[in-house]
């Protein structure tokens, strides 16, 4: 896997992290509840800068928005059950999750790889 790529994909992780605690974390911490701006002001720009590099780092290794649309659509997917099961207790094994992530899986090694 080309460098390029691989730093891209922590960027899109890291991004889907704090994305996930920006819009989730009014359920896991009950301050956050009614003030949207405890989330919101300090996330939106290390959230945006992250999309933003990786989306860039995508588009040198493979020249193709679709690209890097899909690595992160497969990337989210990965990140999102993981982080609900963790902070959530939602289980993210039940049929529907499991097939779901293992193609966003698939998603991803096929526009890494498929040239």
């Amino acid at each position: 896997m080309p460098i390029n790529l691989f730093y891209a994909g922590l960027l899109v992780a890291l991004a889907n992290v704090l994305a996930w605690f920006q819009t989730n974390g009014q359920f896991v911490w009950d301050s956050w509840k009614n003030n949207p701006w405890i989330s919101i002001i300090p996330l939106a720009i290390p959230t945006g800068l992250c999309y933003w590099y990786s989306t860039k780092l995508i588009m040198q290794e493979t020249n193709e928005l679709w690209s890097a649309r899909f690595i992160s659509l497969g990337i989210s997917y990965l990140v999102f059950p993981i982080l609900t099961y963790v902070m959530l207790k939602e289980s993210m094994f039940t049929p529907k999750t499991l097939i779901c992530t293992f193609l966003a899986f698939i998603i991803v090694l096929i526009q890494i790889y498929w040239r």
